[in-house]
């Protein structure tokens, strides 16, 4: 981290974000949780279980005169890989060659991931600064999950700040269409099996597939 911050959440809570909560009278929740602590700043069995089942989320960042920008990155599940407690990596794989990103991160460091788990509605925001590594091949190896169809460009090394979830408050509940998939298949298959039993006892043929 390149600034010193009283508590971890003063990454996001800023103090016009304060005055704002002062005047809308959550303040004094948040301090609370300041008191305690504040939010998560390194990986724990939760957060590192949460992203090996992420295959999606999004990176944002911002130029050095403040233009964000919002980017999404995929990979199959646990595509993010925790490293240590404090770091998280990702092959970053070739795209549009637009360079925003990268363009970003050259001349500010601050990014976050933000990750949707739309199955069991849940969310978690990370904080940290994030930069490209484009000279270490074995890296960028042992970042590429094996049997994926991408090019790897480079790698995205993330110093986490701080992180916390959301409520599930207005997440729509979505289902990936390979986890749908599997369901229905178990429940054909489970079908299959309940028919050729009820035939078996009743001494008829099942009935073909």
């Amino acid at each position: 981290m390149s600034d010193i911050l009283r508590h971890s959440n003063d990454v996001a809570f800023t103090p016009a974000v304060k005055a704002v909560q002062a005047r809308k009278g959550s303040r004094e929740t948040y301090a609370q949780i300041e008191q305690r602590g504040g939010w998560r700043t390194e990986v724990d069995e939760n957060l590192a279980a949460f992203l090996a089942e992420t295959n999606s989320v999004y990176f944002a960042t911002a130029s050095a005169a403040g233009q964000p920008y919002i980017q999404h990155r995929g990979g199959p599940k646990g595509f993010i890989k925790v490293l240590d407690k404090y770091t998280l990596a990702f092959a970053d794989y070739g795209g549009n060659r637009q360079y925003i990103t990268q363009g970003n991160l050259s001349e500010n460091p601050k990014a976050n991931i933000f990750a949707m788990d739309y199955a069991h509605r849940r969310r978690v925001k990370i904080w940290g600064e994030a930069r490209v590594v484009d000279d270490d091949p074995a890296l960028m190896k042992s970042l590429m999950p094996q049997g994926y169809k991408a090019r790897p460009e480079q790698v995205i090394l993330f110093k986490i700040s701080a992180w916390d979830t959301n409520c599930p408050q207005h997440i729509p509940q979505k289902f990936d269409a390979a986890d749908v998939a599997a369901a229905l298949a178990l429940r054909d298959a489970r079908i299959a099996q309940l028919e050729a039993e009820l035939a078996a006892l009743k001494g008829q043929p099942a009935a073909a597939p």
